[in-house]
C-alpha cells in the first residue's frame, strides 16, 4: 500500500489516504509518485495536491501527519511547531528546545518525576523546563 498527504495551498497536510500498490505502478509493476498522484486527482479532483509519504519513514524524512508542513527545498515533511521557542533542527528536521532538557536523578526517575516543558516559564524566566510528580498529572485526571 502507497499513502499520501493531501496539501492545502500553503503546503499543510489536509488528510493522509492509502492507495493500492496496483494504483501506482506503470505497466511493468514499477511504482512512480506521479501515477499514484494522477489516480487520487481522476476522483478526488484535478485542483488537489499530493505528495506520497512513507509509513517506514523511507521518504520525505518522516510519515506525513494531518497539520505538519511539506517543506519543498527540504523534500521533506516537518511536524508542528510545539512550541514558539523551539527551533528546528536542519540534521534531523525535528523540533529542540532553546535549552536541553536537565536530567532527573535516579531518585527523582523512581518517585515518579519527569521535566515537562513550559513556555510560559521560559518567557518570564528563562528556565523552561518544570519538573512534575507523575501522580499529580493522575489525580488532576480523575
Amino acid at each position: 500500500m502507497a499513502h499520501f498527504a493531501k496539501l492545502d495551498e500553503n503546503n499543510i497536510v489536509l488528510k493522509v489516504v492509502v492507495v493500492a500498490n496496483s494504483d501506482t505502478a506503470d505497466e511493468n509493476g514499477i511504482e512512480n509518485e506521479e501515477i499514484g498522484i494522477e489516480f487520487l486527482k481522476s476522483f478526488l479532483g484535478e485542483n488537489t495536491r499530493w505528495k506520497q509519504t512513507s509509513y517506514n519513514n523511507n521518504i520525505r524524512v518522516r510519515y506525513a501527519g494531518i497539520g505538519y508542513i511539506y517543506d519543498e527545498i527540504l523534500d521533506a515533511f516537518i511536524p508542528p511547531k510545539p512550541f514558539e521557542s523551539w527551533i528546528l533542527n536542519q540534521e534531523n528536521l525535528d523540533w529542540d528546545p532553546p535549552i536541553p532538557c536537565p536530567e532527573l536523578t535516579q531518585e527523582q526517575i523512581d518517585q515518579g518525576y519527569y521535566y515537562e516543558w513550559n513556555e510560559e516559564s521560559y518567557v518570564s524566566t528563562s528556565q523552561g523546563w518544570v519538573i512534575v510528580e507523575l501522580s499529580e498529572i493522575i489525580t488532576e485526571q480523575e
